[in-house]
């Protein structure tokens, strides 16, 4: 019960910190004193892989396991990460609200792409095991 409690904790902390980043704005900064970014591009990211280690934090918390030892997230928690990191990722690239000179374009496109193809290979992985 207590590893179960402290999972869920760890994942509201996290959440928190996503729904801040994934809303990120230079307003929001102010609000909260801290530094601007130049563009919501990185903490939207960062923002998006907060959430998928809530997920991730929430799903290991639920999970049934025979003993408590500490197993880690392993192949569930690299699913949730690079599924919520990749696909936030694709909507700025695809909203084209970056404004990117075609080596940064191309850079972003191969990355988020070799990271959506590796996380469904994953879930493929995952889904078989099930």
């Amino acid at each position: 019960m207590k590893r179960r409690i402290i999972l869920l904790i760890d994942a509201i902390i996290n959440l928190i910190l996503a729904i801040l980043l994934l809303s990120f704005s230079p307003k929001l900064a102010d609000f909260f004193g801290v530094p601007s970014a130049y563009s919501n591009f990185y903490p939207n990211i960062l923002g998006a892989v907060f959430l998928g280690i809530t997920i991730a934090l929430i799903i290991e918390a639920y999970s049934n396991s025979a003993n408590n030892i500490a197993k880690g997230l392993g192949l569930t928690g690299a699913i949730c990460i690079n599924l919520c990191g990749g696909f936030v990722l694709l909507l700025w690239l695809i909203s084209g609200n970056l404004d990117l000179p075609v080596k940064g374009s191309v850079f972003l496109w191969t990355l988020d792409l070799i990271l959506l193809f590796i996380s469904t290979i994953e879930l493929v992985i995952f889904l078989k095991k099930k």
